[in-house]
């Protein structure tokens, strides 16, 4: 199961953006189940934030979404955010493996 999870910061908190969602992927790491949880940033536009995230299977994308710092994440990213992010759902069909 992938996720990939846009987000935009408002003017002036991209570098605080950054920071927390950094601390996110430190926190996720230590998770069962969860199998590549990526951050990227823009080239184009800095203030632009892809997270890619693969898990083994629902039930792994179900317990990050219930995990405390997943919902603190939640409220810390509200004042940071430009927007709603985007959020998609996709299901792997095939992948390179090096």
């Amino acid at each position: 199961m992938i996720v990939v999870a846009s987000l935009k910061a408002k003017s002036g908190k991209a570098e605080e953006m950054e920071k927390t969602l950094r601390e996110m992927v430190t926190k996720v790491e230590q998770e069962e189940g969860t199998l590549l949880y990526t951050l990227h940033r823009s080239q184009k536009d800095p203030t632009l934030f892809l997270l890619y995230e693969r898990y083994q299977d629902k039930d792994a994308l179900d317990l990050h979404s219930s995990t405390p710092y997943f919902k603190e994440l939640l409220n810390v990213m509200g004042p940071l955010m430009d927007g709603a992010p985007g959020i998609e759902m996709y299901d792997e069909i095939a992948r390179l493996n090096k």
